[in-house]
């Protein structure tokens, strides 16, 4: 996942620009990438692999002079993107997946168009959004018809003379949220900037909504369509920022209403302590410690300084040596005691196995209960990047070893009442090495989010598409690709602007 910032203020816009762009590092670990217009567009990118955003970013930030950007933190590639368009010259940042990227790219090659951003990945998604953009009869018309025949995801933030266009993906897995104070406007992924910034929220961008964002304030180029959300739920469980709101319900206050469902189940055993792998994990294991009334305590801690989170890598080998060296271990906390330990979800398990549990048990642990905030993840996601394979997958894998091959059909396996659920759980469990091992059930999940079910995105756990949004099968899953059909673009021009 990509993180999106952009503001319209008053006079220059480039620390504001620069700050709220940072408080996105936790989304995206590959690229950086800010662009202002003043005079003309000033851009700048630079990769983030080996360092952090700010210290990459400090000197640029110096030289910036524009009263209007767009900044993102990339998980996968370089933005944003210029583009002189017959529409004028415009700059892009994109967040999602397109999963039908190859065959888009192909037809407007067919068509004469061109692709500057080419890599051994591919073509620049961001790139191929933008020239999906310029086939329409304006700006606004080119993002209602690259909506309808994309397959995926793509929420956006376009900057030209006229101001900041914003667009979120028609089914919302992805948020935006706009903020104001007295001298700008902004349009965030995450609302735990607005704070500091001294920022207000005061919208969250429905999904298919266009809006335009300029000195004047938003004005509305399309409405959005509210029925048809369906926002990510591992969001609130694992991706989001504490501080951070989506639909209007806290990360924070989520977490926590886990780990207090987590520990209403948990009737059977005696433990000394409680605690929550960092940081994702802390609050669904404050939430068990309030439900429980035992102790909250910390036998792993997290050295924040250097290194970020161990999911977002593309690179095992990376993803390894972050989850390796910030989690330090606290004897004194640990040797002897029972222990209930909290994380936001298990996706390959090779971390928390290796270097949460392993140094728990080397440094004394008597029990070990392992209690995942989420259920078991079965399917890659096809709107983000986040999971990425399906062989990668602990469930996955559990499946593969009970019945010898993978299964199109998993549905005993999503039941948590079936033997064949109890069966593959109980394989983790001793893959992993703890002593007992609940996963939270969907229901649960949903109730702690506080949100309608046909309101949110659960694919990643019962391989169901919301709303026709995707065509995948379990099948396709298995197949790793995806070949469903077009949706078709939604037009309507008698639509009247709407100022704020």
């Amino acid at each position: 996942m990509s993180g999106l910032f952009g503001v319209v203020s008053k006079g220059n816009c480039s620390e504001t620009l620069f700050y709220g762009t940072d408080y996105h590092s936790h989304l995206g670990t590959e690229y950086g990438g800010m662009v202002v217009l003043g005079d003309e567009f000033t851009r700048q990118i630079h990769d983030l692999s080996q360092t952090q955003f700010k210290s990459k970013f400090y000197d640029d930030c110096r030289r910036l002079e524009g009263n209007k950007g767009i900044g993102v933190i990339s998980a996968f590639e370089e933005q944003p993107i210029f583009l002189n368009s017959r529409f004028g010259p415009f700059c892009l940042a994109t967040t999602g997946v397109v999963e039908n990227a190859e065959d888009l790219a192909a037809r407007l090659l067919k068509k004469g168009i061109s692709f500057a951003e080419v890599s051994r990945k591919g073509v620049n998604t961001t790139e191929l959004i933008a020239k999906l953009i310029t086939q329409g009869t304006d700006l606004v018309d080119g993002i209602e018809k690259m909506f309808g025949i994309i397959e995926g995801s793509c929420s956006l933030l376009l900057l030209n003379r006229t101001g900041i266009y914003v667009a979120r993906d028609r089914f919302g897995y992805t948020p935006l949220v706009v903020g104001k104070r007295d001298d700008a406007w902004a349009v965030s992924s995450e609302s735990c900037g607005f704070p500091n910034l001294g920022l207000e929220t005061v919208k969250y961008v429905e999904p298919g909504e266009i809006l335009l964002i300029n000195e004047d304030g938003i004005v509305q180029r399309r409405p959005g369509k509210g029925h048809t959300t369906q926002t990510c739920a591992f969001l609130w469980i694992y991706t989001g920022f504490p501080a951070s709101s989506y639909e209007g319900i806290n990360v924070e206050v989520v977490r926590e209403r886990s780990g207090r469902l987590l520990a209403r189940r948990d009737k059977d055993i005696r433990v000394d302590l409680v605690a929550g792998v960092p940081d994702s994990g802390l609050a669904h294991g404050l939430g068990y410690a309030m439900e429980s009334g035992k102790p909250f305590r910390r036998p792993l801690v997290k050295y924040t300084p250097g290194y970020g989170r161990s999911y977002t890598p593309p690179s095992q080998r990376t993803r390894d040596l972050i989850a390796r060296m910030k989690l330090i271990p606290i004897r004194d906390v640990i040797a002897g005691n029972s222990i209930v330990l909290c994380e936001d979800s298990i996706v390959r398990g090779t971390q928390l196995k290796n270097f949460a549990i392993k140094k728990l048990w080397d440094c004394g642990a008597r029990e070990i209960h392992m209690r995942p905030a989420c259920p078991p993840l079965m399917f890659p996601c096809p709107f983000e990047l986040s999971t990425r394979s399906i062989h990668e997958l602990a469930a996955r894998k559990a499946i593969r070893q009970i019945e010898g091959h993978d299964l199109s059909d998993v549905s005993p396996y999503v039941d948590p009442t079936s033997s064949k659920y109890e069966q593959m759980v109980e394989m983790i469990r001793q893959d992993l090495g703890v002593t007992t091992l609940r996963y939270q059930t969907i229901d649960d999940m949903v109730e702690a989010i506080g949100r309608p079910k046909d309101k949110l995105c659960l694919y990643c756990w019962t391989g169901q598409c919301p709303k026709a949004a995707c065509s995948r099968t379990p099948i396709d899953i298995v197949e790793t690709r995806r070949t469903g059909s077009k949706h078709k673009a939604v037009e309507d021009d008698t639509i009247q602007p709407k100022l704020w």
